[in-house]
């Protein structure tokens, strides 16, 4: 196999080198090699994700979805299951109708019983991650899409157990989260849901951190909730999905994918990253000057800036934005933060001036962990958990709206680097006689 690999890779890399640009069919060669970058296949009304704009949900930018939906008395930010209406129908509730599905998730929030003695199970050292994704799997037993399926159902009634199954699975999301953390960090000593709390309320409580966490909570699952369908964690549900598994099976490999350290697992190595840097920093204040260099050497020593660039934003992420305004307003001066915002000072001009980065802005993931932290939340391992919850929201909406619409089975057609290889030849044999 080594020796397969090492006659295999000078060709692959030929091509992206030399013959990116060269047709096969409606795509280049980069395109096919490089991941399907940029290739519009896929089809999403939820959330559409702009270069220099950002993401905007249902046509909403971030700031306009936080000012128009409905907030929870007390709060800065609305209810997620206002959010979650808002995702699905495409029209902002009236506070009646969040408070309806309020009622409606709490009836629905229990978690059975063999969840927990399944993970009580598992090894101590299994990742929360993997923990998380094995609930939702473990699960699948209670789909009601499987059951009115075998019993024969329309097609265009796919959508309607669909939708059943995502907010049964939704609605226990947030205790099965708190449950994972409270087993492998707090004894398993489980705190009881509060009938009376809300999605975001109900899980700060469940976790055991007071006020205002409930509020971090809400802004985070509704940054995090969905980012167009391209990326790993959505595509992976989504491709998974249209094979009319149900959003059981879905879910979990979208989480699955969620948790590659290029994707969901980004934001706890960017936290690791940032501590290690105020280490090197030695209790120094951050300073314009001092983090610069400090931000050149690591460049220097051929290691990335975690947290910045992004595979289609060319902007700061508005998802940052919201969370180092949360961060102004009641973190001011945490010294984590102060580092992050120095850094998000510095960082744009020195990635600009070493030239080898798209993007030099920071992504979601460059603030996120440090408000955990702050919180009290110090389990990093446990912070893609927070993402899956989050991005479940918009995943879900998007295969209960895949079921309504009939979507197909997702099967795009493969080729073979020969195949590749051939049709660069004929480009370049072309080109020369298109130069004769």
């Amino acid at each position: 196999m080594l020796a397969k690999i090492q006659e295999h890779r000078p060709r692959t890399q030929k091509l992206v080198k030399e013959h990116a640009n060269v047709k096969i069919g409606e795509v280049t060669i980069g395109q096919a090699i490089g991941g399907a970058r940029g290739v519009r296949m896929l089809v999403t009304d939820i959330s559409y994700l702009d270069p220099f704009e950002g993401i905007r949900f249902r046509g909403k930018t971030i700031p306009e979805a936080f000012a128009a939906l409905p907030k929870v008395p007390g709060s800065d930010y609305p209810y997620v299951e206002a959010f979650w209406w808002f995702l699905l129908t495409g029209e902002v509730p009236t506070e009646q109708q969040a408070l309806e599905v309020v009622k409606d998730f709490q009836s629905r929030r229990a978690v059975p019983a063999y969840v927990g003695n399944m993970l009580r199970g598992m090894h101590p050292d299994t990742h929360p991650m993997t923990m998380f994704s094995a609930s939702i799997l473990s699960m699948q037993r209670e789909s009601l899409f499987v059951k009115r399926y075998n019993e024969g159902m329309k097609k265009d009634e796919y959508w309607d157990p669909t939708y059943e199954d995502s907010t049964n699975l939704l609605a226990k999301l947030p205790s099965v989260a708190a449950m994972i953390y409270r087993l492998k960090y707090k004894d398993d000593k489980q705190i009881p849901a509060d009938p009376k709390l809300d999605f975001g309320g109900n899980f700060a409580h469940q976790m055991g951190f007071p006020k205002p966490y409930d509020d971090v909570a809400r802004m985070y699952f509704i940054l995090h909730s969905d980012h167009e369908s391209g990326n790993v964690s959505a595509h992976t549900t989504h491709l998974v999905a249209s094979a009319l598994s149900d959003v059981y099976y879905a879910l979990s490999a979208g989480i699955n994918g969620l948790a590659g350290p290029l994707h969901g697992l980004a934001n706890q190595e960017v936290l690791r990253w940032i501590m290690k840097f105020q280490e090197k920093l030695g209790g120094k204040e951050p300073t314009e000057e001092n983090v610069k260099q400090a931000l050149w050497d690591t460049l220097k020593a051929g290691q990335v800036i975690p947290g910045y660039g992004h595979a289609v934003l060319r902007k700061t992420d508005p998802r940052y934005i919201a969370q180092m305004e949360f961060c102004q307003k009641n973190l001011p001066n945490d010294p984590l933060f102060k580092l992050v915002n120095m850094i998000y000072k510095v960082a744009p001009g020195v990635l600009t001036e070493h030239g080898k980065t798209k993007n030099p802005w920071p992504n979601v993931d460059a603030q996120s962990g440090v408000i955990q932290w702050y919180y009290g939340l110090k389990e990093w391992d446990f912070y893609t958990v927070l993402f899956g919850v989050g991005r479940a929201i918009g995943v879900l909406t998007n295969t209960t709206w895949d079921r309504a619409l009939g979507y197909a089975i997702e099967r795009p057609k493969s080729v073979t680097t020969k195949m590749l290889e051939d049709v660069a030849s004929q480009a370049i044999k072309a080109d020369d006689l298109g130069a004769d």
